[in-house]
């Protein structure tokens, strides 16, 4: 998944309803009972989850490596901050389960979602809510509706290729956030690791 073309600008905005998210959910024919929802190692569902997997590690190390000072920080006025990007990840991870079947939890309030955008601390550990929500979600559904009929983010589509639009906002608001970080003088922890591993390899040897 993580090598898909990131494609499908999406762009959503908050409010206190789903409606904001332009997300419209399908019948509810796409849930299996909760009690039949098991992991799965293959199809289109495992892919899936390998990407959200992966984009929870990318954007929660991340929202981690911020100092708490710069979550305020934005590029211009009228542009998302530092907080404001990861808060808006986690409302829409909300939506996408909810489109998906899967409602938001009880008493959950998108607007108090916003607030956390200057509190460090929450937004981490709501952001990893968020994508164990969203992978509930994946669970829930069933292989063999890859192809039914599904509308994400506006847009009509099949549930295989509302997949594709997900990852696609992932993706855009990962290098948004990359990119917030670098001007910051913060180094993605990933790309930290990489240099420190290349650095301690041995220096090949002159040949003779």
């Amino acid at each position: 998944m993580r090598r898909m073309c990131l494609y499908f600008l999406i762009l959503t905005v908050f409010g206190s309803s789903l409606a904001p998210f332009g997300l419209a959910q399908e019948s509810s024919d796409h849930k299996a009972p909760a009690m039949a929802s098991t992991v799965p190692t293959s199809g289109f569902r495992a892919e899936f989850l390998e990407g959200i997997a992966y984009y929870e590690q990318r954007y929660t190390r991340l929202a981690e490596a911020m100092p708490a000072e710069k979550y305020t920080w934005r590029p211009a006025e009228g542009v998302r901050s530092v907080g404001e990007v990861f808060t808006h990840i986690i409302g829409a991870n909300y939506g996408v389960a909810r489109a998906l079947g899967t409602p938001p939890p009880n008493g959950l309030d998108f607007k108090a979602i916003i607030a956390l955008s200057n509190d460090k601390p929450k937004a981490v550990q709501a952001l990893k809510d968020s994508f164990a929500h969203v992978r509930n979600a994946t669970l829930a559904l069933i292989d063999g509706d890859a192809d039914k009929p599904q509308k994400m983010f506006g847009q009509q589509s099949t549930l295989r290729g509302s997949f594709t639009m997900i990852i696609g906002h992932f993706g855009e608001h990962l290098g948004q956030s990359i990119a917030y970080a670098r001007v910051n003088g913060v180094m993605p922890p990933w790309t930290e690791e990489a240099q420190q591993q290349q650095q301690q390899k041995p220096a090949d040897k002159p040949k003779p």
